[in-house]
């Protein structure tokens, strides 16, 4: 193991293959959030690379209520920075009281899930029950965002 990381050199090697082997199974929503992405730039959206979240970020993104949406490993973002805070889907529900989440954390949960899920996320996430506290796939992001840890459905 390397001094400081953790890791060891071989550990490293595998969940770099294993991230480009999602990067490559989720290309098509990356395709699409990117096409968005550049759709909206004429407006005002903004590309960034962030490496911190896996995922070309486009902010001042011009369409929709608000907030952000992933689509593999693009976010686009409404807003000129995702570290804002929000509530938890289970908070908005009335369901429990949780501190508010950083919207970067929860969106690069949805990062990770694409990146196993690849071009059945957007399908499982519509069965799942789409933009709701039902929907486990959110859940566990909100559970990133607040441990840190958790991005993937279950306990």
């Amino acid at each position: 193991m390397r001094k400081g990381t953790g890791q060891s050199p071989t550990g490293r090697g595998a969940l770099s293959a294993a991230c480009l082997l999602g990067a490559l199974w989720t290309s098509p929503n990356t395709l699409a959030g990117l096409l968005a992405g550049l759709a909206g730039m004429p407006m005002g959206a903004r590309p960034r690379w962030s490496g911190r979240d896996f995922a070309w970020v486009f902010h001042h993104w011009p369409w929709g209520p608000g907030g952000a949406v992933t689509l593999g490993m693009v976010i686009l973002h409404t807003g000129a920075t995702l570290d804002v805070p929000c509530h938890t889907y289970e908070h908005r529900a009335g369901r429990c009281r949780h501190p508010r989440i950083s919207l970067r954390d929860h969106e690069r949960a949805h990062v990770f899930q694409y990146l196993v899920l690849g071009p059945l996320f957007l399908p499982v996430y519509l069965l799942c029950g789409g933009v709701s506290v039902r929907n486990p796939l959110e859940r566990a992001a909100d559970r990133y965002a607040l441990r840190g840890r958790g991005w993937w459905p279950g306990r």
